[in-house]
């Protein structure tokens, strides 16, 4: 049976730290520095298209894609800004998703 030696999953890869930047909008104020905000997942994807991926799908549950901050080096991390989804819907939609759900 073939065996991959070393660490290959280091290069498809990327960590991914999720940031909830809800305050921003709450406060109406300008985004902070990535280190200033709650952390609330941590996740590992992959770096193929990782960019777009970003953006496409839900990340976390009940909260909406807002930015994302590549790293400096191949091997740092991602950190993606998300905002409550109940929020953020208010601001573009009236608060459904058209629907009539809260989403």
């Amino acid at each position: 049976m073939a065996e991959l030696s070393g660490a290959l999953w280091k290069y498809n890869l990327a960590k991914v730290v999720v940031l909830d930047v809800t305050d921003d909008y709450i406060l109406m104020q300008p985004p902070l520095p990535s280190n200033c905000y709650p952390i609330i997942a941590e996740l590992w994807m992959p770096r193929f298209g990782l960019a777009s991926a970003l953006a496409a799908a839900p990340i976390v549950e009940g909260y909406a894609y807002d930015w994302h901050e590549r790293p400096l080096s191949e091997s740092g991390e991602w950190y993606v800004g998300v905002v409550d989804r109940k929020l953020a819907m208010a601001f573009v939609g009236g608060g459904t998703g058209g629907d009539g759900s809260d989403c």
